[in-house]
């Protein structure tokens, strides 16, 4: 396991560097950019680097222009875009809905750098920069949101975030099958509008467009006015949450319908072990060191990831509707390997969290 020495580019600048004077993706994150495995965003990156693709990042764009969704230029194939490792509401907002001075996710800990509902704000913005171009939306924040659901903030059920985004697709849980599989199809030449069949992914569509066969849960009108149908609509989503069991689940939203293929399979250990070994300089992008870095990584940045899943299914708990309940562990070989690596890196005190 190497560690890597050169971060994926953040500017026109860094692309030059490379020899580079188009991306083929770009990726946008509600994050500071933090090139750690415990950081989705960066994971998702470095699996389209290992496919072959160019791939810059747009960090904590302006969210008041979408012309800040220009500053590396069009893409090829389009967009993918992840709210952050946290959701934006609980990064802005305490429990009693008091708003944070701290976003540990941003550079110096600095508040208000991300928009409210990041993930809707970004798709909506990437589309109106480029609307010919596709945006895949992921991560934690649009994963939680893609059936109509409970917003604790506005105290009432909401659509989808396919609906209100507007993104082409929606990627859940754990993304590193359905990115491959999606980038290599709109590489391909295939339009967004076309990619419907692949596992862990989300699509609106309207009734001619509707699979020969899925499961149907109560619909937004119903279920945003009947606790009862809200809580069964749960139930079958989260009974159709296994990648071998699961089934297709459709739920119409305001007008149209949003289906959920299965969930991606897993990765198997070798393929865990092969991301783990992804080539992440583990460290904050240096254009932050002006202002002391990121705080977030401080509790992750000698800690080991050991495994995905959890059968638990626990209330309190949304690992399940990510990761699934299957558990996955890597290689004693590759986290020994990792450990290692953890030794030599600078400010490392002797043990691992």
């Amino acid at each position: 396991m190497q560690q890597g020495t050169e971060f994926l580019p953040v500017s026109r600048q860094e692309m030059a560097a490379r020899g580079w004077d188009e991306l083929d993706f770009v990726l946008v994150t509600g994050d500071a950019y933090v090139d750690h495995p415990s950081f989705g965003s960066a994971i998702i990156g470095r699996v389209l680097e290992a496919e072959g693709y160019r791939v810059g990042v747009l960090s904590q764009p302006d969210y008041t222009t979408p012309e800040s969704f220009k500053a590396l230029g069009k893409p090829r194939y389009g967009f993918f875009i992840g709210g952050g490792n946290v959701d934006s509401m609980v990064a802005h907002y305490s429990v009693a809905k008091i708003r944070r001075n701290v976003d540990e996710y941003t550079p110096g800990g600095v508040a208000g750098k991300r928009p409210d509902r990041s993930a809707t704000v970004y798709t909506q913005l990437a589309k109106q920069a480029y609307p010919d171009l596709p945006v895949i939306l992921g991560g934690l924040e649009a994963s939680l949101r893609r059936f109509a659901h409970y917003d604790y903030w506005m105290d009432t059920v909401l659509p989808s975030i396919a609906e209100t985004s507007g993104a082409d697709i929606i990627s859940f849980g754990m993304g590193e099958r359905q990115t491959v599989a999606i980038a290599r199809r709109l590489a391909a030449g295939e339009k967004a509008q076309t990619i419907r069949d692949v596992p862990g992914t989300c699509y609106m569509t309207d009734f001619a467009g509707l699979p020969d066969r899925y499961v149907e849960c109560a619909g937004f009108a119903k279920v945003s006015t009947d606790k009862a149908a809200y809580a069964r609509a749960c139930r079958i989503q989260m009974d159709n949450q296994d990648s071998v069991t699961g089934q297709i689940i459709v739920q119409k939203q305001s007008e149209k319908y949003l289906v959920q293929n299965p969930p991606a399979k897993p990765l198997n250990r070798k393929e865990l072990d092969k991301v783990a070994a992804l080539p992440f300089t583990r460290r904050w992008h240096p254009s932050y060191d002006a202002v002391g870095g990121v705080p977030a990584i401080e509790e992750v940045e000698f800690s080991i990831i050991h495994n995905r899943g959890c059968y638990g299914g626990c209330n309190f708990c949304a690992i399940t509707l990510h990761q699934g309940r299957r558990v996955t562990s890597r290689s004693v070989e590759s986290v020994v390997e990792e450990g290692e690596l953890l030794t030599r890196q600078p400010g490392f005190k002797g043990y691992i969290h």
